[in-house]
């Protein structure tokens, strides 16, 4: 039976206001672009490497595999112990001269310090909902810690803002970023259970890509045989060729070859979404990691 005219005429209305919503969120994000050429800086000779072994630790212990595929934190759990190594780590970071490492080094160290001052802000606040609840005195309408300065590196202080858009993206200019910075909510790529490092940095942003992509997080095609793909991909369409066939020819790359079969031949996304509660494992049935 087909469904009354103002009922298709609501739906549609509806479609095209959530449509315009993702599209405001887009436009709310900051853009790619280096604002301090200071962190252009790089000693292409250099062979130091930034010792990551106490995020290796801390990742080990508290990330836990959910039943869904999702990675969790399991910050409730974090002992006062481990609460002072991350900060020990994060301290060590910072005091980090980054500017004379190596290219591959430095994204390493930016994903990593990334990651791990995320996870910190919100042991700052534990309980939380979703990192969107957290701000610092910006106002009713501030969202989330992103613009607030948490950490300073070579005497510079910066936000987490600044670190993924104007040192990260458009730096090293790579969509597979996306995949490797985490922002502490169940619908962005899972938080590795080992850091980042400068030798197996492009294999595992290569891996990431791929398991986010085949997940239903990253895409995922219905009965109906609509295509509904992460947020992240219009948020940053710009990385992604710019387009939605940017956005398919991505997929279409790391796509296994059942999800690939299936998106051949698309010209088109039919939606977006993207879960913002947070990547807690206290409220989360969580499955035995076969690894441990």
């Amino acid at each position: 039976m087909q469904r009354p005219l103002f009922l298709r005429a609501a739906a549609l209305t509806l479609l095209v206001l959530l449509g315009a919503c993702t599209r405001l969120e887009r436009l709310a994000l900051p853009d790619a672009q280096i604002t301090d050429t200071h962190w252009q800086q790089h000693d292409a000779t250099s062979g130091e490497r930034v010792d990551h072994a106490a995020w290796d630790r801390f990742l080990a212990r508290y990330v836990v595999p959910g039943a869904t595929g999702v990675a969790l934190v399991d910050y409730g759990a974090v002992t006062p112990a481990d609460r002072g190594a991350l900060d020990a780590y994060l301290d060590r970071l910072y005091a980090t001269r980054v500017t004379a490492l190596n290219r591959d080094e430095q994204l390493a160290y930016w994903v990593n310090l990334y990651n791990a001052r995320t996870v910190a802000v919100i042991l700052e606040h534990y309980p939380v909902a979703t990192i969107r609840d957290i701000k610092f005195g910006g106002g009713a309408f501030t969202i989330g810690p992103w613009n607030e300065p948490l950490v300073t590196v070579e005497g510079r202080a910066l936000s987490l803002n600044d670190v993924e858009h104007e040192i990260i993206r458009p730096i090293w200019r790579d969509p597979r970023i996306h995949y490797v910075v985490n922002c502490a909510a169940t619908g962005c790529p899972n938080l590795g259970r080992q850091a980042y490092r400068g030798a197996t940095i492009d294999a595992q942003m290569t891996a990431a890509a791929r398991a986010y992509v085949n997940d239903p997080r990253g895409a995922s095609i219905d009965d109906a045989g609509r295509l509904t793909v992460s947020k992240i991909y219009v948020w940053f369409e710009e990385d992604f060729g710019g387009s939605q066939a940017g956005v398919l020819a991505e997929l279409a790359r790391y796509a296994e070859p059942e999800l690939k079969a299936r998106l051949a031949g698309r010209s088109r996304i039919d939606g977006y979404e993207y879960d913002w509660s947070l990547n807690d494992a206290a409220d989360t049935a969580v499955v035995a990691d076969p690894a441990s």
